[in-house]
């Protein structure tokens, strides 16, 4: 039985994005500047892993004050009644991720893909590991309701949400 070993998010090396369509003909990219993870394997091995992640509501950034307003609104996440975005993962076998996800009071069992990019040795002797993880989730099924038509009849924002996490972990001591 190989030792439980903890990894902590290398924030400088690590993004947490989502994309949505905006009103059926570009992409809206936002981001969440405050979030934490954390991971726990048998040694090096991250089939199994327990992984946790959160995101300040509030921390969203959209490149666009007034967007940012309107998604820490109640249309949306209520960062003030709804603080963070939480997933736990229920399980991993290197290229699937399932676990709960939980915005605003709705928790959902999702599966997001992932790439391990590998373990490497940064130049100060840290144990890093690498990760991309993709999903999709429908905003709808989580009380993110806000919606709007065009005159022309398109809608405002797409239900559906495209995730793109890409994290640098480094192995604790």
């Amino acid at each position: 039985m190989n030792k439980r070993t903890n990894w902590s998010i290398d924030l400088t090396h690590s993004e947490a994005a989502f994309k949505v369509k905006h009103m059926m003909i570009s992409t809206v990219t936002g981001y969440f500047d405050d979030f934490e993870a954390t991971v726990k394997t048998d040694g090096e091995n991250f089939n199994n892993a327990s992984i946790a992640f959160s995101a300040k509501t509030a921390s969203i950034n959209t490149k666009n004050k007034d967007r940012d307003a309107h998604l820490k609104s109640d249309d949306f996440f209520n960062a003030e009644k709804f603080p963070e975005i939480k997933f736990v993962s229920k399980s991993f076998d290197g290229e699937q991720l399932v676990g709960d996800l939980t915005i605003r009071d709705i928790t959902k069992e999702i599966t997001l893909d992932v790439d391990f990019n590998g373990i490497a040795v940064d130049p100060y002797g840290q144990t890093k590991a690498g990760f991309e993880i993709k999903g999709e989730i429908n905003r709808k099924e989580f009380n993110l309701t806000w919606n709007a038509v065009t005159e022309a009849g398109s809608i405002v924002v797409s239900d559906k949400v495209k995730l793109a996490v890409d994290v640098q972990f480094v192995k604790q001591a």
